[in-house]
């Protein structure tokens, strides 16, 4: 285990939905005793997890609910903040390995967003990534729920298309993983999402399995996912 032993461990960050907060994961997502269950029967390889809170301040507003003049979206800020902090603490504290081949991402629904917005720039920074029950919203000209997304601005592909592009970033990419229930409200996103992934050359491995927007499914991803880490 990490405690007895001085050696490195690969890092798999794993973030949570718009409800909930960072102790989501080990609490109704049982993710200590997925993951430990999963490692004892040698089906996982040992590794550092690491659940950091993904809620960032409302964009503009500050400690006292005045405005800042601040552009970033909410999202935008949770990527400058993992990349700037969070990822770096962790790889100064703690034993693991800093390198892409050992660095996994993947989040449910909000975190699944935040995940795309984290990997798809930064892609050389991550061999797996994993988006449960998530996509990107405007794809399809829809929003959340299917609503109608108003000014939508550049789309995200557009934004991102020098990454989604970048052949030698996508060489080194080992999984690009998605599941969605058929029940649930976003499985339309994920489609167009996987379908804007593969249009620009990405290997994806989409599961459309039963079930909605729910923890029953979300622990059951984490359990077929984890495995296919770090081999």
């Amino acid at each position: 285990g990490y405690e007895s032993g001085k050696g490195k461990f690969p890092v798999f960050y794993l973030l949570h939905g718009a409800g909930d907060c960072d102790e989501a994961w080990t609490s109704v997502g049982r993710a200590g005793f997925i993951l430990d269950n999963l490692i004892a029967d040698q089906k996982a390889r040992p590794m550092v997890v690491v659940m950091p809170a993904g809620h960032t301040r409302a964009s503009g507003s500050g400690a006292r609910g005045g405005r800042q003049p601040d552009s970033r979206p909410p999202v935008d800020e949770f990527t400058q903040d993992f990349l700037n902090d969070i990822m770096p603490h962790v790889e100064k504290n703690y034993r693991v390995y800093t390198d892409r081949q050992h660095r996994a991402i993947a989040g449910l629904s909000m975190g699944g967003g935040q995940t795309l917005n984290i990997a798809i720039p930064n892609l050389e920074k991550f061999a797996y990534f994993g988006v449960y029950s998530a996509g990107i919203f405007g794809i399809t000209g829809a929003g959340r729920g299917g609503a109608p997304v108003d000014n939508p601005g550049p789309s995200w592909e557009a934004q991102h298309k020098e990454a989604l592009d970048n052949a030698k970033a996508k060489k080194g990419l080992k999984l690009a993983w998605f599941a969605t229930g058929k029940e649930d409200f976003l499985i339309e996103t994920s489609r167009a999402t996987v379908a804007m992934l593969k249009k620009h050359g990405f290997e994806v491995v989409f599961r459309e399995t039963a079930g909605a927007h729910t923890w029953i499914n979300w622990r059951d991803y984490l359990k077929e996912f984890a495995p296919q880490l770090f081999r």
